[in-house]
């Protein structure tokens, strides 16, 4: 057997981190005692490419490692019948030998295969090439009842034996020497509860121990200890080096290289992975997607570790890699999923686990720069690429119609994806994100647009879409596709965000401007605020503000704003809700008492300025389309405007070419005067009374979408739409509306 302590003795800077690996179970879970563990550092992924070696064997799709020694490796999977089968792949011919005692496999970093049942029975075989030796071990014969395998290291079986009384237990370490079986206590103290074998190097192993102390008669502690001991020989582990570690389980980890030495441990809640080594004393406490972490291995001074297999949600779980020299340094991804590790002689990892264009065993071992780098030992053949396939995507949508919704499809190569949509603005960057719901069979993924952007009718203009579809079960890098959609929208005089629906504005006492952006469709006669959105402060140096509509050759709406020098300033719409640095048009409006705007009176398709001065003579100042001339000289319409209160361009409400005008007189009657096209207006028609309720009335332009411009009236007991009907003899009918509710008297200026 002499030659069998050559290949472990060859260990040298090997990681030996011990582990039992049953078939289709991966690597040992955390222990369900840890909850609420703090947050590290989110990893970034690696960039690192991945080598191959020639002629790469096939790896069955369902096996994990367990071993791997110099000629060799132990494979663990579940058959088409239910059944655990475990197999030996030769490196040298990709040959594969089934191995037929027991279910479970044992981590020994060499090429003599442990398997055993999972309780107290042990098998042992030499795997290499014209090698005969094997053995069996019932441990219950070999040491008592209940004893139980916790470590192995080559040809050496760690064994924890309970003494028969208070739960304590022994230590030993059976082994195979020279053809005879040598049993050796490893542990001193009669009051040791627990052992865990969980690193070697060449001579050296690192035990994790618990032991009860006794500080009076009647009460004890049980404290947890870390012990380096020699691998072979008569020490007993309490004659090594030992230190004072926080609390630990069996399904603690850890390794040992020349430099380091790393261990699993459960500190607070929190699972803890600690390095120490020449200068180095570093704990990373993990968060509760890796409270299952383990080590897998330290490469030069990098440490690997994660939680393998899946996590509870279903994502995959990475191999990470950290430094633990620079404290600065953020751990990344090595592998994008993993599921289990074997320990080879020469100090190099074995990992069952995918990167997104490989899945397979990998040779993890130091490369360029002292980082680990990666090999592909197995590939197992799996289809990793997911793709997309086709897309049902219209090119261009009209929103106008009220409730239209637009369908979009895409067709992935395999249906177990996620696949996420992104519907970016081109102009201003707003975006919509959603999460596409998973199709029952087929690879189809849709998503119905509402036609909405962060919560509003979506604005008009360029849209691309990208969605990126992610495999489910962690193989294989995520698939993109991108494309572009053209919305329209007809253009409403009282919209600032260019998405075709009113818009309207409202100054507050301290000058405060805000917008609320309505839905252009009603429910149940009722028409709802979408969201409001404060504007700019600095408003109450203006006398008079009014909404005039598109009067500067944009598609949006603008404002005039007269300050108490009698200035008039224009302020452009932006199409984003918000306003162009002021233009002055002139001086001089001080002389006006009301000034409106919004309706085109004479038949050019822009809208015109209307204006009464004090003594009641009403003007027109005709839209230019010019932004820094935007109205030509005032023509006289005529006497006898001081008699309303309130006067209102509501563009074309009764049906004809030109714009209308509401007036509301000092008794509260409203009357409509119709535009001729030619600058004036036909004979008054009276509309109602009662109007004497609302401090303000808005030219508020389509607010339902039926194409006719509307009128919104508010007053501190009330708010109501008052949509047009295209008649001259009753232009308007009332809905209601959630605009301003509750909210009585707190503007002074609505428009």
């Amino acid at each position: 057997m002499a030659s069998v302590h050559t290949a472990r003795r060859r260990l040298g800077a090997c990681v030996a981190t011990v582990l039992a690996v049953t078939v289709g179970a991966g690597l040992p879970a955390a222990p369900a005692a840890v909850a609420d563990p703090a947050a590290t550092t989110a990893p970034v992924a690696s960039t690192g490419a991945v080598a191959t070696t020639a002629g790469e064997a096939d790896l069955p799709l369902g096996a994990d490692v367990v071993s791997t020694g110099d000629t060799g490796y132990l494979t663990s999977r579940v058959d088409d019948s239910g059944g655990r089968v475990l197999e030996w792949h030769r490196y040298a011919d990709g040959s594969v030998l089934p191995i037929s005692t027991g279910a479970v496999g044992h981590d020994s970093a060499s090429d003599v295969v442990v398997t055993g049942d999972g309780g107290g029975t042990v098998h042992l075989r030499d795997m290499r090439e014209g090698a005969a030796w094997s053995a069996s071990y019932d441990l219950a014969t070999e040491f008592a009842p209940g004893a139980t395998l916790v470590g192995v290291v080559g040809d050496s079986l760690f064994v924890k034996v309970p003494t028969g009384s208070g739960g304590y237990q022994e230590l030993w370490q059976l082994s195979h020497v020279d053809g005879v079986s040598r049993k050796t206590k490893r542990s001193a103290n009669p009051y040791s509860t627990d052992f865990k074998v969980v690193a070697s190097t060449s001579d050296v192993l690192i035990v994790l121990s618990s032991n009860r102390v006794f500080p009076s008669s009647s009460t004890f502690r049980t404290e947890y200890w870390k012990t380096r001991t020699t691998l072979d020989g008569d020490a007993v582990i309490e004659s090594g080096s030992r230190a004072n570690i926080a609390p630990w389980t069996q399904a603690s980890t850890g390794a040992r290289t020349a430099d380091y030495e790393a261990w699993v441990e459960y500190r607070a809640g929190a699972t803890e992975l600690v390095v120490e080594g020449t200068r180095v004393h570093r704990r990373f406490a993990l968060d509760s997607s890796l409270s299952g972490a383990v080590i897998a291995g330290i490469t030069r001074d990098t440490l690997l570790y994660g939680a393998p297999g899946r996590a509870a949600d279903g994502t995959p779980s990475p191999l990470y890699a950290r430094s633990v020299t620079d404290s600065t340094a953020a751990p990344y991804t090595l592998l994008e999923h993993f599921s289990s590790v074997a320990h080879a002689p020469d100090g190099s990892l074995l990992v069952r686990g995918a990167t997104a264009d490989t899945d397979g065993l990998f040779r993890v071992r130091e490369g360029d720069g002292g980082l680990p780098g990666l090999t592909l030992v197995a590939d197992t053949g799996r289809l990793k690429a997911v793709e997309v396939t086709g897309s049902t995507v219209p090119t261009a949508v009209s929103l106008e119609k009220p409730g239209t919704t637009v369908p979009l499809e895409w067709t992935l190569s395999r249906a177990n994806a996620t696949v996420d949509l992104t519907l970016t603005h081109t102009a201003t960057g707003g975006k919509l994100t959603e999460r596409l719901s998973r199709p029952a069979s087929d690879g189809r993924f849709g998503f119905v647009w509402n036609g909405l952007l962060d919560g509003v009718s979506a604005p008009n203009g360029a849209y691309t879409w990208q969605i990126t579809a992610t495999p489910a079960d962690g193989v294989g890098a995520p698939a993109t596709a991108r494309g572009s959609i053209q919305v329209s929208r007809r253009a409403d005089p009282h919209d600032f965000t260019d998405n075709g629906s009113t818009d309207v504005l409202a100054r507050d006492a301290s000058g405060v401007l805000w917008r609320d952006d309505l839905f252009d469709w009603s429910s149940d006669g009722r028409v709802t605020v979408a969201r409001r959105t404060r504007v700019g402060s600095g408003w109450q140096a203006y006398n008079q503000i009014a909404a005039v509509g598109n009067i500067a050759g944009t598609p949006t709406g603008d404002l005039v704003a007269r300050d108490a020098a009698g200035v008039l300033w224009m302020y452009q719409g932006n199409g984003r809700g918000g306003f162009a640095t002021r233009v002055k048009v002139s001086a001089g409006w001080q002389s006006y008492k009301k000034i409106t705007g919004g309706s085109d009176l004479t038949g050019d398709g822009r809208p015109d300025l209307l204006a009464a001065d004090a003594s009641g003579v009403l003007w027109l100042h005709k839209n230019t389309g010019s932004s820094s001339a935007p109205f030509a000289a005032r023509v006289r319409l005529g006497g006898g405007w001081q008699i309303y209160d309130r006067i209102t361009a509501v563009g074309d409400i009764a049906g004809s070419t030109a714009g209308d005008l509401v007036a509301r007189d000092t008794a509260g009657v409203l009357w409509m005067y119709q535009g001729n096209g030619k600058g004036g207006f036909t004979a008054r028609v009276r509309i109602g009374s009662g109007w004497k309720a609302f401090a303000h009335l808005v030219a508020a332009g389509d607010v339902d979408a039926d194409g006719r411009p509307d009128l919104i009236a508010h007053g501190p007991n009330g708010t109501y739409v008052y949509r047009s009907t295209g008649s001259a003899t009753a232009p308007l009918g009332r809905l209601t509306t959630d605009l301003y509710t509750g909210e009585g008297a707190r503007f002074d200026t609505v428009l």
